[in-house]
């Protein structure tokens, strides 16, 4: 079946202040950023709206800086440009490892970080790694900037913190030297494919007991969530395999799956704790200890 995208008012910006400008004066609108979701949306009526802002062109908003101690990605960055990155792949690469999961070569050449986050699906697959990383995300209005916390930003399905005439500006990475981080990832198929369940893990070790433990998951619950109890089970234990399959049925607390298209709630229990206890088993590998 064809669908048609209905009319609109089309205004596309070439500097973030345009872009604000124009966000802070029209009513009814979207943001364009890729295209990969909301053209999609817009054809199958999920958002009827009388204005679109194109920010694609944007460059000040594409881009990827190290500061040292933290790493800093631009809200349009495309996600091959983050997979190919040799700053990610040193100094974030479970985000590496997630964006190369991702959708295909070509939609990876045109889809955006930003617009990952922003279109705030249950299955965004740069949520986990960046809730296991900490990341902050700045947003920024005609009033200022503010800084959100990643784990703050997803508020329900399709909706986030963002203000009405807010936009993304930029995702800011903390680094974290001496730590372990893995994500991995079920679907329907082996690529080019939706998460039925993704999970990402990061461990700091410290005399063969776990310093930290970060997990978090995505498709099992109305957003992104961190498994608090999991990991608060793992935090000062000794490193073993039993130790880290019984902490893993913990994630179970922490997530409410539904049934869809793609698969069963119990399915997605069931793999949320197998996927925690690989990716746990991973992210120690990567520091050099095997279970």
């Amino acid at each position: 079946m064809f669908y048609r995208i209905p009319k609109f008012n089309y205004y596309r910006a070439s500097t973030l202040n345009e872009a604000l400008d124009l966000v802070s004066s029209l009513n009814d609108f979207k943001v364009l950023a890729g295209g990969t979701d909301l053209v999609i949306d817009l054809k199958v009526r999920r958002y009827t709206v009388k204005n679109v802002v194109d920010i694609s062109r944007i460059k000040e908003l594409d881009y990827i800086a190290d500061d040292g101690d933290r790493v800093r990605i631009g809200a349009l960055t495309k996600l091959q440009s983050i997979a190919d990155s040799p700053i990610i792949r040193e100094k974030a690469p479970v985000l590496a490892d997630a964006v190369r999961e991702m959708a295909s070569w070509q939609i990876r050449n045109v889809a955006t970080i930003g617009g990952n986050l922003c279109n705030a699906s249950p299955a965004a697959d740069t949520a986990p790694p960046l809730y296991v990383l900490n990341a902050t995300l700045r947003l920024v209005s005609k009033e200022g900037e503010r800084e959100v916390p990643i784990t703050e930003f997803f508020l329900g399905p399709r909706k986030t913190a963002l203000r009405s005439r807010e936009l993304l500006k930029e995702i800011v990475i903390p680094h974290e030297p001496d730590c372990g981080a893995s994500f991995l990832k079920l679907g329907r198929r082996n690529s080019f494919t939706l998460s039925v369940v993704a999970v990402a893990t990061l461990v700091k070790v410290d005399k063969n007991k776990f310093a930290d433990v970060r997990i978090a998951l995505n498709s099992v619950a109305p957003t992104p969530v961190r498994a608090r109890k999991a990991e608060e089970c793992l935090k000062g234990k000794e490193i073993s395999l039993n130790n880290i399959t019984e902490a893993a049925k913990l994630v179970l607390h922490d997530i409410s799956p539904i049934s869809d298209v793609r698969a069963s709630a119990e399915y997605r229990k069931d793999m949320s704790v197998v996927l925690t206890r690989d990716s746990l088993i991973k992210s120690l590998e990567r520091v050099g200890i095997k279970v």
